[in-house]
């Protein structure tokens, strides 16, 4: 049973919580990122309020040598990496030690022991006390689920070929109105300093998934929650809603999502107790954090990993995983097929400069939501980049793959010999390819959109800075643009949106060290037009907009949407902005980086804007996520809810 019951008048600040997990991400994402020699697994013994200690961090490493490496460090299928491990909040793995499914593998194991390779394993103290945090609980008919209000968009894309428009039938925010969207409530995810799940609003409740891995079902109105479900690790992926008819009391909705271990839930929607749980691909660093797209009952799930940093350990055989989709039934969770982004499976490639076996070809993950192309029966999905050598033919690349059967139809490569991984950006680069990158993935979704001109048209943003048009019949280039510098942290990253005749397009273009592309870089938001790829406006964002904030900077990395007049767009320095369609005027914005006091009484904080999560929209309210720490940018916990006054 994964419900967690929460005491109605506990009283518990996660402050400290907080400040060690900015703490602890920023320490890993030096580890990773840095020019030095990189660890496995993320550091412990980081000494403050919550942290542990290093007696505790010896005894936690001690013991996992002796009774977890044998599976976990081998590549046995279904057994996360040590470094997978790590993402995985730290009563989540002592839950798993104790009471869930490794216990009875672990039962020789002391119960302070499991506490203490729990901590070893994340870097932070068990403090179960955390996840208890003072929720204001629903009751009377806030908490119950209204069968009358079925959802108006299911999933990430608000329909299944991603275009990420809300009609006026989904929201009444318009031009007319912008200006009256007010902070309605707010409310701080516990053990948290990066918000990116998207939610999904329906039966009068806001879904949303959080770092350390729970699921909370708000009541829209009020914030008070419904519910809480406990995943086994952070929920990056928007959460998806089955549809149902209003007033059917027989329905039974569900919602799915995926977590940081690659495991795919199906919850029911009213109580929050688990339907099913799968693992659709048994890599040890098999990741979901696109989100899965639901479709005729089928839920189609994208499947990436994190071997991509594994890589930087120079003892590590680099590199077996492959991405793929997996297609499961929705009722059941059984899978109906799997199709691999490399048809092939690695082979050993020789030795690395420490000795190491290296295999290849690997990688061509997919982050991005599969887009559902109804009039030919197929699936749209970009992939990234190869981790190893040889670099394939589909890294880089728009795979059109059939609904029925998953074969692939169609391959457009954008970037060839694109292989990368963290050991180009460490010291010891024993397991960089040869080819060195330049890292160009598509992580943005594609999106599939009929002009004036009545043509179909697929539209893909590239990490490069590059727009593509596609013909969606055969793969064919249309048109292409390169709109920004590009790089690593550039380009386009988490997605687009389209309406009418013009694609709206959000650039990153973060200035890292990590970005290789020698243009020069251009934030902000463009739009095209779709039949030419010709600018109808540009909106550049000001280089010195952060002033004295730290770790802010200017760009737009995050997933944006639209209405036929509005356009919302996140932005790394911590804004919301709306612009107008036709002219890119900035109409109406709101900082988030900032505190907030929230609906359960404590203080949370906004930082970043960024990842697949877009502002979402329901009647005359709006949700937005704020907070997102890596490479660095602003950290934060904070969820919104906007409405109209």
């Amino acid at each position: 049973m994964n419900i967690i019951k929460i005491p109605r008048n506990y009283k518990n600040s996660y402050k400290n919580s907080y400040k060690n997990r900015i703490r602890f991400s920023l320490i890993f994402a030096l580890l990773v990122w840095s020019s030095h020699s990189v660890m496995a697994t993320p550091a412990g013994g980081v000494v403050d309020d919550n942290s542990t200690s290093a007696n505790a961090t010896d005894v936690g490493a001690e013991v996992y040598d002796r009774a977890c490496t044998l599976c976990h460090d081998s590549g046995m299928p279904k057994a996360p990496s040590k470094g997978m491990l790590g993402f995985m909040s730290t009563s989540a793995i002592f839950h798993a030690l104790t009471e869930g499914v490794m216990a009875p593998r672990v039962s020789h194991v002391s119960r302070a022991e499991k506490q203490a390779v729990a901590e070893y394993l994340t870097g932070r103290s068990l403090d179960l006390a955390a996840e208890q945090a003072a929720f204001l609980l629903c009751e009377g008919p806030a908490a119950e689920f209204d069968i009358n209000q079925p959802p108006k968009a299911t999933g990430w894309g608000v329909t299944p070929d991603n275009k990420n428009v809300y009609s006026s039938a989904i929201t009444r925010i318009d031009a007319e109105n912008i200006s009256g969207l007010t902070l309605k409530w707010a409310f701080g995810f516990p053990d948290a300093v990066r918000a990116r799940s998207q939610p999904v609003v329906a039966g009068g409740a806001v879904i949303v998934g959080s770092q350390d891995g729970r699921v909370f079902s708000l009541d829209k109105e009020t914030g008070c929650v419904r519910w809480v479900y406990r995943a086994r690790a952070e929920v990056r992926t928007a959460i998806i809603m089955s549809p149902w008819k209003a007033g059917d009391d027989s329905a039974s909705p569900a919602v799915f999502f995926g977590d940081y271990l690659g495991n795919v839930y199906s919850v029911d929607a009213r109580s929050g107790k688990l339907r099913w749980q799968v693992r659709p691909d048994d890599h040890s660093n098999a990741t979901i954090t696109g989100s899965p797209t639901l479709y005729k009952n089928r839920l189609y799930v994208p499947v990436s990993s994190l071997e991509v940093v594994s890589a930087a350990d120079p003892n590590y055989g680099c590199c077996t995983f492959r991405g793929s989709v997996v297609a499961l039934d929705a009722q059941s969770g059984d899978r109906l097929w799997k199709t691999y982004t490399i048809a092939e499976k690695p082979v050993a490639q020789g030795k690395n400069t420490q000795g190491v076996t290296v295999y290849g070809a690997s990688g061509a993950p997919v982050w991005n939501s599969p887009t559902i192309d109804s009039a030919r029966q197929q699936l749209l999905v970009g992939t990234g980049e190869n981790y190893s050598s040889p670099a394939s033919a589909t890294s880089d690349s728009i795979l059109a793959m059939d609904l029925e059967s998953g074969v692939i139809n169609w391959v457009f490569q954008a970037t060839k010999g694109d292989a990368w991984n963290a050991s180009c950006e460490v010291k010891n680069s024993a397991n960089c390819p040869k080819e060195k990158g330049p890292d160009y993935d598509f992580g943005a979704a594609t999106i599939l959109a009929t002009a004036s001109d009545g043509r179909d048209y697929v539209l893909a943003g590239q990490k490069s800075g590059v727009v593509w048009a596609l013909d969606p019949k055969n793969g064919r280039l249309r048109w292409s643009k390169q709109v920004s510098k590009g790089g690593l942290n550039g380009g386009v990253h988490f997605g687009m949106a389209a309406t009418g005749d013009t694609l709206f397009v959000p650039i990153s273009d973060a200035q890292t060290s990590l970005n290789h592309a020698a243009r020069i870089p251009n934030p902000g938001v463009f739009a095209l037009d779709i039949k030419t790829g010709e600018y109808v406006w540009k909106w550049q964002a000001v280089t010195d907009i952060c002033g004295d904030r730290k770790y802010c900077m200017p760009g737009n990395g995050a997933a944006i949407s639209a209405t036929a007049e509005l356009v919302f767009v996140g932005s790394l320095d911590g804004y919301i902005r709306v612009h107008d369609v036709a002219t890119g005027k900035v109409v109406w914005q709101f900082d988030t980086a900032r505190e907030f006091a929230t609906v359960n009484g404590e203080i949370a904080k906004g930082g970043a804007i960024e990842g697949g999560a877009t502002a979402v929209l329901d009647g005359g309210m709006m949700f937005l996520n704020s907070g997102y720490f890596f490479n660095p940018y602003m950290p934060g916990n904070l969820f919104l809810a906007f409405e109209l006054k």
